[in-house]
C-alpha cells in the first residue's frame, strides 16, 4: 500500500523515533511503513491518522487505485 507518511512526518519536523514513541511502536515499524514493506493494522492506521489530524484515506492509498 502506498502512503504519504514520510512527507507528513518530515513536514512536521518529526524523526522516525519521535513518531514511533508517540504511536507506541518501534522505529523499524515506522521505517517499514514508510518504505511500503509493511501495512499497518487498522488500529495503528487510525492512530497515525490522529497524529497527523487527517483521515486514513489521506495518508494511505490502496494499490488498486
Amino acid at each position: 500500500m502506498k502512503n504519504r507518511m514520510r512527507d507528513l512526518r518530515l513536514t512536521r519536523g518529526l524523526s522516525q523515533n519521535a513518531l514511533a514513541e508517540t504511536l507506541g511502536v518501534s522505529r523499524q515499524t515506522i521505517n517499514a511503513i514508510e518504505n511500503e514493506r509493511y501495512d499497518p493494522s487498522l488500529p495503528l492506521a487510525f492512530a497515525i491518522a490522529r497524529v497527523f489530524n487527517l483521515r486514513i484515506e489521506e495518508i494511505f492509498i490502496p494499490d488498486f487505485c
